[in-house]
């Protein structure tokens, strides 16, 4: 975010990738990532933000063994954007506070070394930029906090900014929980934070876990600790990492060392009419021009080639659209997706039917002798246990429709 070492950092060796300025070193200067900045602007204009015209960069002071100037450059009082929304499928709206620019952390490696247990300090992903977006608590259920966080994640990857792969820890989810009894309006007076969750599968258990933890504390007439708190993935629980600072425990004040930013509104602007087509609109360009139902749209939108492929595709081959998407959802190619337009084309062009009936159920027959827990799944009521059995089909002959593979598979499981 504030010297030219890379940002890709993910499976490079330990502290290949530093240099003065992210090692915190004495006399070392920070310089502003411009296109970070952009990017980061960018993502809160998708987020319908308002942009602060006036900008800058704070202090965040605190100690912490992967944080080796002793403090962050973070943003407090100005962040470049705030006062945003987005608007789940129900209709309900989710209110952004902010969308700001920070540096990240070196990462901690916990380690038994000769006996003695060790923490280890990566500093490659010092300094990485971090965009970090704050909701008001306008959430009350983990279904709608997971389609926030998959809605979120697929605009990143719409603008082109990141990966936001959670694997490679480019994406990171945190959640501050408080439960408020039943008839109560006003906020509860603590807040516990859960802190870099690297899965949607995680976070929605650790937030189901840390309610129902809180829950039994509040009706024993006690108050939750205000505390920051980690996952354990494999207990699938919540446990205490240290007591949760407040804003002034941080002793934030501008960074000296970066002068203030002023924006103009061209500016803002021609970034603006830079940003692509939102998913939101793809998914109703998807349902009301090519009448495709929800759950297609979805599909289809939420995989940036297929999206691509299927509007090309659309384009020269002026039929039912429908069959386009059947296509690609259902992968009739097989386990080689087409490259162009006209390979779908061509291939949407060669009747199904050509393949002997016979020559289904022996490949149906063959699929089930070499997959008895996957047959014995779908017998017990495992219906994902089909479509792996389709899959395994498709493997062996990727000109078998889905629907006939799948009738072929029923008539012989029964």
């Amino acid at each position: 975010m504030f010297c030219s070492c890379p940002a890709d950092h993910f499976g490079k060796p330990p502290n290949t990738q530093t240099c003065p300025v992210c090692l915190g070193l004495p006399g070392a200067l920070p310089v502003p990532n411009a296109t970070a900045i952009e990017w980061c602007i960018k993502l809160g204009l998708a987020l319908n933000c308002k942009i602060n015209f006036q900008s800058k960069f704070d202090r965040k002071n605190y100690f912490y063994p992967d944080l080796p100037k002793g403090y962050q450059i973070s943003q407090y009082d100005q962040p470049f954007c705030f006062g945003g929304w987005l608007d789940l499928a129900s209709g309900k709206r989710i209110r952004i506070t902010r969308v700001h620019m920070e540096e990240d952390t070196g990462k901690l490696q916990h380690a038994t070394i000769d006996g003695q247990k060790v923490s280890l300090i990566d500093f490659n992903r010092s300094g990485v930029p971090l965009v970090e977006i704050v909701t008001e608590p306008d959430f009350d259920n983990t279904e709608d906090t997971n389609e926030f966080l998959k809605e979120i994640q697929l605009i990143v990857r719409t603008l082109g900014i990141s990966t936001a792969d959670m694997e490679k820890g480019s994406m990171r989810l945190e959640a501050n929980i408080s439960v408020r009894p039943s008839g109560q309006t006003a906020l509860p007076k603590y807040k516990v934070e859960i802190k870099n969750v690297n899965s949607f599968r995680f976070i929605r258990k650790a937030v189901e876990y840390e309610i129902s933890r809180q829950t039994v504390i509040l009706e024993k007439g006690d108050i939750p600790v205000q505390e920051t708190r980690g996952f354990n993935e494999n207990t699938g629980s919540t446990f205490s990492q240290r007591l949760k600072e407040e804003a002034n425990d941080y002793r934030y004040f501008p960074e000296p060392d970066i002068p203030s930013f002023i924006f103009t509104s061209d500016q803002i602007e021609t970034w603006k009419k830079e940003i692509p087509e939102l998913p939101v609109e793809m998914r109703n360009k998807m349902i009301n021009k090519y009448n495709l139902s929800v759950k297609n749209a979805q599909i289809i939108t939420s995989n940036p080639d297929m999206y691509k492929i299927f509007i090309q595709t659309n384009n020269i081959w002026k039929k039912d659209p429908k069959i386009v998407a059947d296509y690609l959802i259902n992968k009739r190619y097989g386990s080689i997706p087409p490259k162009t337009p006209q390979e779908i084309i061509a291939a949407l062009s060669t009747p199904i039917t050509s393949v002997d009936s016979s020559q289904i159920e022996i490949i149906a027959n063959s699929v089930i002798t070499a997959n008895p827990k996957a047959v014995a799944d779908f017998k017990s009521g495992k219906q994902q246990a089909l479509f792996f059995l389709i899959g395994q089909m498709k493997h062996q002959l990727n000109t078998i429709d889905s629907n006939l593979a799948k009738m072929t598979l029923e008539k012989l499981l029964k």
